[in-house]
């Protein structure tokens, strides 16, 4: 699907790349530019998807793999249709933090599932939506679970979220899955190595973007 007069970016990572940080920043950026400008998240976004999303991430929850898969398609279907397609309709500037490729680092990568019924589940979610560019953060893997953690030690304790408490076996294998997509759509997902300060990082990001989409 074409994403109208709008674009579609979607920012990619681990547990605690900074994409809620730069997310931000990145639509901070595109307005100061004079340009409209919607942030959303997967999962979430919507009110049906937020009742999802607090499912998905309590640790008390009980989630076979197969039900998160179609937790996270349902979020995503409804977040598409209520959210996205409506905003690059519009012609605005989409910033979504996870969208089709978390889908299959996590559930895919991580949880085994076969990819081709991920990526068929993806196609019709996302009613064949797909981002203009893909920012992957890529960041240490323990470095990034103690961003996490510290971040959400309030709402989930010590020890994070649900996905967050996954050993390091299961998060390495979600990286692999994010630079093995990176490989496979390499002009869509560009891979960005987080640095030392967020503006370090924030900076690549948006060279990167106006690099690939030519709009500034």
């Amino acid at each position: 699907m074409k994403n109208k007069n709008g674009i579609f970016i979607t920012i990619e990572g681990g547990e605690g790349a900074g994409k809620s940080t730069h997310c931000r920043l990145l639509k901070e950026y595109f307005e100061a530019c004079g340009k409209s400008c919607v942030l959303t998240r997967e999962p979430g976004g919507t009110k049906l998807a937020e009742g999802i999303r607090r499912i998905l991430l309590n640790p008390k929850s009980c989630v076979s793999p197969i039900a998160e898969l179609f937790l996270y398609e349902a979020d995503r279907a409804q977040h598409v249709q209520e959210i996205i397609l409506p905003a690059l309709e519009q012609g605005k500037v989409v910033i979504c933090d996870r969208f089709i490729d978390a889908t299959i680092a996590y559930q895919g990568y991580g949880r085994k599932i076969d990819l081709e019924i991920i990526e068929q589940l993806n196609r019709i979610a996302s009613f064949s939506l797909k981002p203009d560019i893909t920012i992957y953060l890529d960041i240490e893997i323990r470095r990034g679970l103690q961003n996490a953690k510290k971040l959400n030690k309030e709402s989930y304790g010590l020890r994070g979220d649900r996905i967050e408490r996954e050993d390091a076996i299961f998060h390495g294998n979600v990286r692999k899955g994010y630079l093995s997509q990176s490989k496979k759509e390499p002009k869509r997902i560009k891979v960005i190595k987080t640095r030392k300060t967020p503006q370090e990082t924030q900076k690549l990001i948006r060279e990167e973007i106006k690099k690939c989409l030519k709009i500034f």
